[in-house]
């Protein structure tokens, strides 16, 4: 028995020691493939490579390798910077050059949108942000306005008596036709020659009704339209405009065409007066404010009569009703008659001026007028030299070199119209602001 347990103890022996190293090796196999999974874990609680993330690209690990290749030359070593790869913007592109677009946007752009309806821009009210007391908004300035308005109370349709001789003016007709026989015999029928109740108005841009100012009333001659003769040809609204004075002119159709010098309504006793009424409220709503009617029913007038707008002139003054308001009257180779009516209106309106320009056809008359002024002890000029004052009378005799089919536009000098109301502006005591730069005077005759 003793002999058998030495057996025994070896097979143990060689079975622990079997053992043994089979968990050995189980040790030594379970560390080998714990230590790289412990390895992983460690790696994942950290933060990532910048190295090992460049390498996931070609195109960047050819990046790092020429930096790599730069930094080690210090020449090269600021070649590819982060500002070389994403260059910050440029003047140019911020702040584009004159001939490039840029669009500006204001905060309000992104703003939520919201539907207001909007008063049109004439009507609706302004006011300027300030911590000063709020002043009203100034309207820009305007364009010139030269149009035609139809009144009621123009010259024609005229269908009442001819002062004259106190019988009707419309004294023919044939058929339906009705028409005025004048004193040279010739026939002019009313459907034709005396139907057009329009005026021509002209509001030069500068115009401000706040300021003193004047309303141009022009009776065109014989054989003349508004547009044609009175616009175009006389140039009367350019005149005005050129001026710088603080004026508007209203010119009315007479006889359309003909060689007729007719008043129409303005001999009427009060005629000029409503005409001047009706157009204080043309004025106003043409100028875009309403509330200056009164204004302009309130402004001085200087009539022109050029030619055969002698005799409407005459009678306005005479029996118009507001001979008080004309501060001014102009004749332009005009004096064929009434002498009687103009010298009485310069006698007792001696705030007022009154000029004259004559050519050989009215210098006879001319004369006979000065001579009755003279008379009356009213001192006469007879140059257009000296300044234009209230009491000035003033009498010009134009040479053989001036026609009178061309005195709107050249009489005594270049543009009369302009000349006179240049002259107003000067002389504060005639009311007449000057509220533009004039055009360069032409030269005299």
């Amino acid at each position: 028995m003793f002999g058998a347990v030495p057996t025994l103890t070896a097979d143990f022996r060689a079975d622990r020691t079997t053992s043994g190293a089979r968990s050995r090796a189980l040790r030594v196999g379970l560390i080998s493939a714990l230590v790289p999974l412990s390895l992983s874990l460690i790696q994942c609680s950290q933060a990532p490579d910048p190295a090992a993330l460049a390498m996931s690209s070609q195109a960047n690990v050819q990046v790092v390798a020429k930096t790599n290749s730069q930094t080690s030359n210090p020449r090269m070593a600021s070649g590819d910077t982060f500002e070389d790869r994403f260059p910050g913007p440029q003047f140019k592109e911020r702040f584009p050059s004159a001939s490039e677009s840029f669009l500006q946007r204001q905060l309000s752009d992104f703003s939520p949108k919201r539907a207001v309806q909007q008063r049109p821009p004439e009507q609706a009210s302004y006011k300027v942000a300030s911590l000063e007391p709020q002043v009203p908004y100034k309207r820009p300035a305007r364009d010139d306005l030269t149009t035609l308005v139809s009144m009621k109370s123009s010259a024609f349709p005229y269908f009442g008596n001819n002062p004259a001789s106190d019988a009707p003016f419309l004294n023919i007709s044939k058929g339906e036709r009705r028409g005025h026989r004048s004193f040279s015999g010739r026939v002019f029928w009313q459907d034709e020659t005396y139907n057009d109740s329009r005026v021509l108005v002209h509001v030069p841009e500068h115009f401000d009704v706040r300021k003193p100012g004047v309303i141009v009333v022009f009776f065109h001659g014989n054989g003349a339209t508004l547009e044609r003769d009175v616009r175009d040809r006389q140039l009367v609204p350019k005149q005005i405009t050129d001026s710088g004075a603080n004026a508007v002119l209203l010119a009315p159709q007479m006889a359309v065409d003909a060689a007729d010098s007719s008043a129409g309504k303005f001999w009427q006793p009060g005629g000029f007066n409503r005409f001047m009424a009706e157009s204080a409220d043309h004025l106003a709503r043409l100028t875009g404010d309403p509330n200056s009617a009164r204004a302009f029913a309130n402004m001085p007038i200087v009539i022109v009569g050029y030619s055969g707008g002698f005799l409407p002139a005459a009678w306005s003054l005479e029996v118009g009703g507001i001979s008080d308001r004309v501060r001014g009257v102009v004749l332009l180779d005009a004096v064929y008659g009434e002498l009687d009516k103009f010298a009485s209106w310069i006698e007792s309106h001696r705030s007022g001026f009154f000029v004259s320009s004559y050519t050989r056809y009215t210098a006879r008359r001319d004369r006979e007028l000065m001579s009755m002024l003279r008379q009356k002890g009213i001192s006469v000029a007879e140059d257009m030299d000296g300044p234009l004052r209230p009491g000035s009378v003033v009498f010009v005799e134009t040479g053989d070199g001036i026609t009178h089919r061309d005195y709107v536009t050249r009489a005594w000098t270049r543009d009369p119209l302009k000349d006179v109301l240049v002259k107003m502006s000067t002389t504060p005591s005639l009311a007449l602001a000057r509220v533009a730069s004039t055009n360069p005077s032409a030269p005299s005759r």
